[in-house]
Order: structure tokens, then C-alpha cells, then sequence
């Protein structure tokens, strides 16, 4: 039996393969029967050689290999990887049956490659495509992974919690364990829990606040800025945010004409595309020179307030004020 999991859900993949490992019976002695291999490097006599072996003390063995299927089908592949591909094919419906081999993609195969169409071609073979879930489709698995964790949380809040960390599954379910913690069951978990305990809601202020001040609207910027200070954040802290937002604008700005979508920046910048999309089109208020500018006056600030030549929340009252006027 062989297996494909393919796609960019990484999270999920891995809770299917630990469903997997718990199958293979005694922890102690399951790890003696499953074997990793890099698909970048493995080759046919390796792969055939560990598909091979028989079980110790066991019914089965477990082999997993990571990025193999992607390279053998990589229009630049080599004569080599092709026809390793070639054996590969022959050689699958011939595995012992003591072998479950899993082959595991980040990225979707062409439904032409030769082991999909072997797997769809009879019952030795399973293909399972992990995408990230979207939309009404996130929330819905927000719902269900709070209700797995113990908790419930409102529809609202499920939506407002998608839209602040996107489809980072690995961040929601340690922020949704936070928060079924702190709720414990009494309750549904709500936006105000949400702002309360997950840094992703300060950070969506100080992008409400950037906006507000790109858009020169100095009275919403400086409303946020005194609900955060209210909330308990140190100025301080808020002036590493602003100064990290408009590091990153003035990133974003040398970088966007020379890569050709949000997600390019977002890897050269190794930064979520989420939060890139958003500070791209903030950065579109704001030249180039106006950024500088700005940037340099945020290093004055600290340096103000560090060395004591100014009250901290005060600063950052008059550089609102100034911000709203930049012209």
C-alpha cells in the first residue's frame, strides 16, 4: 500500500501521519519500523532496499519520504531521476505488504504524474490533497478545532480569529488552546477574548492605526493609540510595532517593483503573505521619501524617550500628530 499526501496544508498532513505512526501498535517498538527519507537526495536502490526490509517484531513497516514524487517529475529532471521514476512505477505494485510508504508533497501534483495515475488506476495506491481551508471553510475548521480543544467559541469571534492570523493553521490551534484554556469550558470564546490574549489583535490595531495615519486621519490613529495604552500596552512596545511597520513599507516599497506578487515579497522578506498584502497597500499612502523621513524621526523618538528627554506616552501623542500632517 502506498500513500500520497500532497498540498500545502502541512498541519493536517502531519496529524494524518501521526494517525499513521499510533497504528503502527507499542511506541517503544514502533520507531524501530519507521524510516524518513529525503526525497532530494534518496535514490531507487536506498528507497527499494528500506520498502523491502521485514518488520522487527511488528505486522508492518512505515516508511516516509518527503519531496521524491515533485523531483522525478520536475520538467528539469535528469535522465537519472527519470528513470528512477520509470522503476518506481514497476516496482510499487510490487511492495510487500508488510510496507506502507507515504510519499509526502508540499505542492499539488499534475494529475498526469505517473504514480497518481498508478494509484487511481486500482486499489494499491491513495491519494489524499491537504489545501488550506478559505473563507467560511477556515471558520467553519476554527469552530470545530476550539469544540476538539474543549471549548466553543462564538461564529464572530471564529471569523475575527481567521481573519487576524489567515491560514497559519499551526499558529490558530496554539492560539485556540490559549483560549479554550482561559475560557475553560464556561463559556464561549469571544472577540473581546480574542483582543485580550492574542498578540494578532495588537498587531491588527497598529495596522488600523498605520492606515489611519496614511490617510492622514490623525483623531482615529490617535483613538487607537489611547484604547491600546488603555488596554495596558507600553508605549514603548506600541513604537516597536510602528517602527517594524514602516521598516517593513519602506521594504516593501524598494522590493515591489522588482517581484511580481505580495506572496514573492512576503518569502523574500520571509514575513506570513497575509500581513505583506495588507503593508503593501498601505505603503501606496506614503512615497518613498516620505517613509525615510518618517523612519528616521521614529529613531529620534526612541532615543527621546530612552535617554529621558521626553515622556514616552507624549511622544508618541506628538508623533501621531505629526504623522497625520506629513505631506
Amino acid at each position: 500500500m502506498f500513500y500520497v499526501f500532497q498540498g500545502p496544508d502541512t498541519f493536517s498532513r502531519a496529524e494524518e501521519l501521526a494517525a499513521l505512526r499510533a497504528k503502527m501498535g507499542d511506541p517503544s517498538w514502533a520507531d524501530l519500523n519507521i524510516t524518513y527519507l529525503d526525497g532530494r537526495s534518496v535514490n531507487m536502490a536506498e528507497l527499494r532496499h528500506h520498502c523491502d526490509t521485514v518488520p522487527f517484531l511488528a505486522d508492518r513497516r512505515l516508511i516516509i519520504v518527503h519531496g521524491l514524487l515533485g523531483r522525478l517529475a520536475a520538467r528539469n529532471a535528469s535522465k537519472a531521476d527519470r528513470e528512477f521514476l520509470t522503476a518506481l512505477v514497476d516496482y510499487l505494485p510490487t511492495m510487500p505488504p508488510t510496507t506502507r510508504l507515504v510519499f509526502c508533497q508540499d505542492r499539488e501534483l499534475g494529475k498526469r504524474h505517473p504514480v497518481l495515475a498508478l494509484a487511481a488506476s486500482g486499489d494499491a495506491g491513495y491519494v489524499k490533497t491537504f489545501r488550506l481551508p478559505q473563507g467560511g471553510a477556515l471558520t467553519r475548521w476554527i469552530v470545530e478545532r476550539t469544540n476538539r480543544a474543549g471549548g466553543e467559541i462564538t461564529p464572530r469571534a471564529a471569523h475575527t480569529l481567521g481573519v487576524l492570523i489567515g491560514h497559519d493553521l499551526y499558529q490558530l490551534d496554539q492560539e485556540i488552546d490559549k483560549l479554550a484554556a482561559y475560557t475553560n469550558g464556561a463559556r464561549a470564546i469571544t472577540e473581546q477574548d480574542i483582543a485580550l490574549l492574542t498578540s494578532y489583535a495588537r498587531e491588527a490595531s497598529i495596522f488600523e492605526m498605520v492606515d489611519a495615519l496614511g490617510k492622514r486621519d490623525g483623531k482615529t490613529a490617535s483613538r487607537i493609540y489611547h484604547q491600546l495604552l488603555d488596554a495596558g500596552d507600553h508605549p514603548l512596545a506600541l513604537l516597536g510595532m510602528i517602527v517594524r511597520q514602516f521598516r517593513l513599507m519602506i521594504q516593501i516599497k524598494e522590493l515591489a517593483p522588482k517581484l511580481a506578487t505580495p506572496d514573492a515579497i512576503a518569502r523574500e522578506l520571509r514575513q506570513k503573505p497575509y500581513p505583506i498584502k495588507k503593508i503593501l497597500g498601505q505603503s501606496k499612502n506614503f512615497t518613498s521619501a516620505q517613509l525615510r523621513v518618517i523612519y528616521h524621526k521614529l529613531l529620534d523618538i526612541d532615543i527621546e524617550i530612552k535617554t529621558g528627554q521626553v515622556d514616552a506616552p507624549l511622544a508618541l501623542d506628538l508623533l501621531i500628530a505629526g504623522l497625520s500632517r506629513v505631506a
